[in-house]
């Protein structure tokens, strides 16, 4: 194998790839990226054995081949070499060495058989989508917040992804929550994916997603099995395993009945509950609000550490309400907010809380108080 290419194309090739290597592995050629030149292109190919990463770049192919090779000292090289350099790999399969050279630079980099690479087994999807990356974007951004980092229940460690019906029809739907708050998100049902199964999608798959998105002009075909999910651009495609559990019935938890509604500047909530929040003790962090006639109190007592109090100007018009909530939970909530108020929804105290974006209902937040 021998080719070159631009190092820009090489550094976001191997960025991808190594973020999908773990960094600690018993098994080698784990550690590798599948490096394949043929024609005008060469593919990187790397895998953990539950993603998988394809990345395709242009390249002037002189002698087609494959080769593996370790992703992170590979990315580590085109991440110092200069701007505009020009890079040539080359492999002759016999010395059992990769070749790297760009300007007088050269590189000796010790490669594994291709053979011994792990190929994600095909997968026959059933279900075929394209949606717009900016959609795509939004429902997993606005969810990932809510996934669990609890091992024990695994089957909250990702993002639902559904095909659901809404007020206003169909939708797409993605749902994620920790038990102590929730994150559900709709848009539009794309055409083809009326007979999505419902999938869970792991929290590391959804990190990777996100770098397929930035482009806002940018279409990803979207293709789903039972174990499977599969997101694809002209130069990337992702794959990745499902988790096998069944996601809980998330609708029982969202409040409908909760009639108190407060409207606030969702940025200043943001801050002030950050400000008072500074005193609170780091294994609870409970704030408290006091809500009465159009003003809030956000106040946190901790004996061991202090006392603070913050007054903001909100919308209320009902009864006074003493509630109290993890100042985290309620910080990256207000986060989620890209219109200028929070509506917070609340039955009691004793009841979860319910939070949207003005009177949009397409993202709505449940959030589960606590004693303070």
């Amino acid at each position: 194998m021998k080719l070159s290419m631009e190092r820009s194309a090489l550094l976001r090739a191997m960025s991808r790839a190594q973020s999908v290597v773990e960094r600690r592995n018993t098994i080698p050629i784990l550690a590798n990226v599948l490096i394949e030149a043929e024609g005008e292109e060469v593919s990187f190919r790397a895998t953990d054995l539950d993603i998988e990463v394809i990345d395709r770049a242009p390249a002037m192919v002189s002698r087609a081949g494959a080769t593996t090779v370790a992703a992170h000292t590979l990315h580590e090289i085109a991440r110092k070499l200069p701007d505009g350099a020009m890079v040539e790999l080359a492999d002759d399969g016999i010395a059992g060495r990769l070749e790297v050279r760009a300007g007088r630079s050269h590189f000796s980099l010790q490669t594994l058989p291709r053979e011994d690479f792990p190929v994600m087994a095909s997968s026959e999807y059933q279900v075929n989508f394209a949606c717009p990356a900016p959609v795509l974007r939004r429902l997993f951004d606005k969810a990932k917040f809510a996934i669990s980092t609890e091992e024990t229940r695994y089957y909250l460690n990702g993002v639902y992804m559904h095909a659901a019906k809404a007020a206003e029809g169909p939708v797409l739907r993605c749902v994620a929550t920790d038990g102590h708050r929730l994150a559900r998100i709709d848009a539009a049902l794309p055409e083809g994916a009326e007979d999505l199964p419902g999938v869970i999608v792991p929290r590391k798959t959804v990190g990777e997603l996100r770098k397929l998105l930035d482009d806002d002009e940018m279409t990803i075909a979207v293709s789903v099995s039972e174990t499977k999910v599969r997101f694809a651009t002209p130069e990337v495609t992702l794959t990745s395993k499902v988790i096998d559990g069944t996601f809980p019935d998330y609708a029982r938890v969202i409040p409908t009945a909760n009639a108190k509604r407060l409207e606030v500047d969702a940025a200043e909530f943001a801050q002030a509950v950050d400000r008072v929040a500074t005193v609170s003790s780091e294994r609870s962090r409970a704030v408290k609000m006091a809500i009465e006639d159009d003003r809030l109190v956000l106040s946190v007592n901790a004996p061991d550490s202090g006392a603070a109090e913050e007054e903001l100007a909100v919308a209320y018009g009902d009864e006074r309400l003493e509630i109290g909530f993890n100042a985290k939970y309620l910080i990256e909530i207000a986060g989620q907010v890209d219109r200028e108020n929070a509506v917070f929804l609340f039955n009691s105290a004793g009841d979860p809380t319910l939070m949207r974006e003005g009177n949009d209902e397409s993202a709505v937040y449940v959030v589960m108080p606590m004693r303070v």
